[in-house]
C-alpha cells in the first residue's frame, strides 16, 4: 500500500467512522433498507482528475463489510478521465450506504488536492523548477493532505516545524537582521539546514555570509528573482514563494529559481467530483 510512512489506517478509519456514525449508526438505513439487502456500486470521476486517496476508500468498505468485493480499477497517483470508474463493488447495502460519505469524504478532498498539484506541476514542466507543499493544511490531515500533494508530483517541504529551520521576517524582526537572525540559528548546532526568507536583493549577500543554506525569495516579482538567482549564482538552493498561481508560477518558474513554493494546492483545492453510482441486488425489500 503506497501510503505515508507512519499513518495508522486503522485508527485513522476508526477516528472518521466514530464522527460519522455516532454511537447508533445509520439509523435510516437500519430503517429502510433490509439487513440481508445487497448492493452493487461503482465510483466513478465524474471530473478529469487525479487520483488520491483510493485504498485508503477501499478501507472504510472493508471496515463495516469484511465480505465486500471490491475491485480497484485506478492507483494513487493516476490520471482518470472524466467517466472513469475507479472502483468497483459488491456487498451489503446497509454497510455500504454507511460507509459511503468517508469514503467518499476522504477520496475527494485528496484526489482535489492532487488534481490542482498537477496542474501546477504541469505549468512548469521543462523549466527545472520543482513544486513544493507548505504547512497550509487541513489541522490533523497533514501527513494525508502532502500524500496527496506528492501523488499530483509536488516535493514535500517541512512535515512538522522539527523538520528544518526556516528563519521568516518575525525572526528577522525579532533578532534584529538576517545575519544576526541565520547566526544564531547556525550557532544552535541542531544538525538541520537552515533557510531564510527575504524579501529584498541586499538582504542576500549578509545571509550567505552568515551561513544560510538555503533562501526564501518572498513576493519577488520576475525582474527581482532573475537578479537574486544571478546574485547567488547557484551558491545555495533558492526557492520562490507568496501569492503564485496558476497564471503567474510559469513565469517565475522561468527566472531560473530551484524550487516554487504554493500553499494553495493543499490549503484551496476544491474536492474532486466523484460519485457513487449503485445498483440492488437481488430485490431485497425491508424485512
Amino acid at each position: 500500500m503506497a501510503l505515508p510512512d507512519g499513518f495508522d489506517l486503522d485508527e485513522f478509519v476508526t477516528r472518521v467512522f466514530a464522527e460519522d456514525l455516532g454511537k447508533g449508526g445509520d439509523v435510516t438505513s437500519a430503517a429502510t433498507i433490509a439487513a440481508d439487502a445487497r448492493f452493487s456500486a461503482e465510483l466513478n470521476a465524474r471530473q478529469a482528475l487525479v487520483v488520491a486517496g483510493i485504498e485508503i476508500a477501499q478501507a472504510f468498505f472493508r471496515s463495516l463489510d469484511a465480505k465486500v468485493k471490491i475491485e480497484l480499477l485506478a492507483d494513487d497517483g493516476t490520471l482518470a478521465e472524466h467517466g472513469t470508474t475507479l472502483m468497483r463493488l459488491s456487498g451489503n447495502a446497509r454497510a455500504m450506504l454507511a460507509a459511503e460519505r468517508s469514503a467518499l469524504n476522504t477520496l475527494q478532498h485528496l484526489s482535489g488536492i492532487a488534481t490542482l498539484t498537477r496542474r501546477y506541476v504541469d505549468a512548469i514542466s521543462g523549466t527545472g523548477a520543482v513544486l513544493l507543499d507548505t504547512r497550509k493544511t487541513l489541522p490533523g490531515l497533514r501527513v494525508l493532505d502532502k500524500f496527496a500533494a506528492r501523488m499530483g508530483g509536488a516535493q514535500n517541504h517541512r512535515m512538522r516545524l522539527d523538520d528544518g529551520i526556516l528563519i521568516k521576517d518575525n525572526h528577522v524582526a525579532v533578532c534584529g537582521g538576517v545575519a544576526e537572525a541565520v547566526r544564531l540559528a547556525k550557532s544552535a548546532n541542531t544538525g538541520l539546514q537552515v533557510q531564510v526568507e527575504v524579501d529584498r536583493i541586499d538582504q542576500i549577500e549578509p545571509a550567505l555570509a552568515a551561513g544560510a543554506d538555503r533562501l526564501l525569495l518572498d513576493n519577488m516579482d520576475p525582474a527581482m528573482l532573475r537578479e537574486a538567482v544571478a546574485l547567488v549564482a547557484r551558491r545555495v538552493p533558492l526557492e520562490a514563494s507568496g501569492g503564485i498561481t496558476l497564471e503567474t508560477i510559469r513565469f517565475l518558474a522561468e527566472t531560473g529559481v530551484d524550487f516554487i513554493s504554493v500553499g494553495r494546492i493543499t490549503q484551496s483545492a476544491p474536492a474532486a467530483d466523484i460519485g457513487l453510482d449503485y445498483s440492488l441486488e437481488g430485490g431485497s425489500t425491508r424485512s
